[in-house]
């Protein structure tokens, strides 16, 4: 590595320059702020803090002062140009540098999340940005009633309170498609706890799904696929619940594996409740409340805001229309599985 410069370098012909202004009155020229600019855009991708640079300045105009004869406002004005120029360059590198390194963590994301990339070079990229892709690693998605962008505030606040609980930790946050994630090695569900927790709270109510840890270099899409599908199912079978584990929710993609074999289920057993006054609709619902009340009657009646026995009624017709009675152990997982198919099916509303 290069000796780093120091402050001092960066004040090139600045002392006689202020002489030469004190002395004739004259401001800098376009030229010479073109210079300063330079100078400070090299301080900048030096690594030298522009507070010191500043300070060397006014250190080298303090030294200067005694022998600069003239007019002391022609030097001041000539030492606040230069200094604005020097400061203009310095952030003009700054911001390149920030764009250039946001890029770069953009592409990388992006490739991380859809697996564009070779997984040895991606690795490699992960650790610039503290991941280990060796190790197993879960994704959490927060979706919420906004879209979130990199640097808004929801992803600010989430990020500070990741940060000072656990420290960078081989945490990255960032958004995609309009959601907050965050990926976190798979052996510290505490972090996601924690996001989801700090992200629900940010956004007055948001809905976050953890995927499943998955090792190696494709294990961050993996669960951050799973992710999305748990977010997916849930909008589909309206689950109810600000935190959705896709480990939780093994069972659905095995129900819709083979569509065409749950699409099947659904027309035999649910299929006769077309016939019914008012159509499947209310009669499905039905069902569906009483098997998510543990088929308690009494439960499931004032959930639906019914009588317990108009209730009874609903189902004694459910019965006599299917064949299948829900209160007949021998029936129930048949139908109730025919409900959650019509659910991700979205039966009756849209043909088999």
């Amino acid at each position: 590595m290069a000796e780093r410069e120091t402050p001092g370098q960066y004040l090139d012909g600045y002392a006689q320059l202020l002489a030469e202004v004190s002395a004739t009155g004259r401001r800098l020229t376009r030229d010479e702020l073109a210079a300063r600019r330079a100078l400070g855009e090299r301080a900048a991708e030096a690594g030298h803090g522009l507070r010191a640079l500043i300070v060397a300045h006014l250190t080298a105009a303090r030294t200067a002062w005694p022998a600069t004869p003239g007019s002391a406002d022609s030097a001041l004005a000539a030492m606040t140009q230069v200094v604005d120029a020097f400061a203009e360059g310095y952030e003009h590198a700054q911001l390149v540098a920030v764009r250039r390194e946001e890029a770069a963590r953009r592409e990388f994301i992006d490739d991380l999340l859809h697996g564009r990339s070779d997984l040895g070079y991606l690795a490699e990229r992960a650790e610039r940005f503290g991941l280990r892709l060796s190790h197993a690693h879960a994704v959490a998605v927060a979706q919420g009633p906004t879209a979130y962008d990199e640097g808004a505030p929801v992803p600010r606040q989430v990020e500070h309170a990741l940060d000072a609980r656990f420290g960078r930790r081989n945490i990255l946050l960032t958004t995609k498609d309009g959601r907050l994630l965050c990926v976190a090695p798979g052996d510290q569900d505490e972090v996601l706890a924690y996001f989801a927790k700090h992200a629900y709270a940010a956004t007055d109510g948001c809905r976050v799904a953890i995927g499943r840890p998955q090792q190696g270099p494709g294990g961050v899409v993996q669960s951050y696929e799973e992710a999305l599908n748990t977010l997916e199912l849930a909008e589909r079978l309206g689950l109810e619940g600000p935190v959705l584990r896709a480990a939780d929710m093994l069972v659905y993609p095995v129900l819709t594996r083979d569509r065409q074999a749950m699409a099947d289920l659904v027309q035999d057993a649910l299929g006769p409740l077309t016939a019914a006054r008012g159509g499947a609709e209310p009669l499905l619902e039905t069902l569906n409340v009483y098997f998510e009340c543990g088929c308690v009657a009494a439960e499931a009646a004032r959930r639906l805001a019914l009588s317990v026995r108009a209730l009874t009624y609903r189902l004694a017709r459910i019965h006599q229309l299917t064949g299948a009675d829900p209160c007949d152990p021998g029936h129930r997982y048949t139908l109730q599985t025919a409900v959650i198919g019509a659910r991700l099916l979205d039966w009756p509303a849209k043909a088999l």
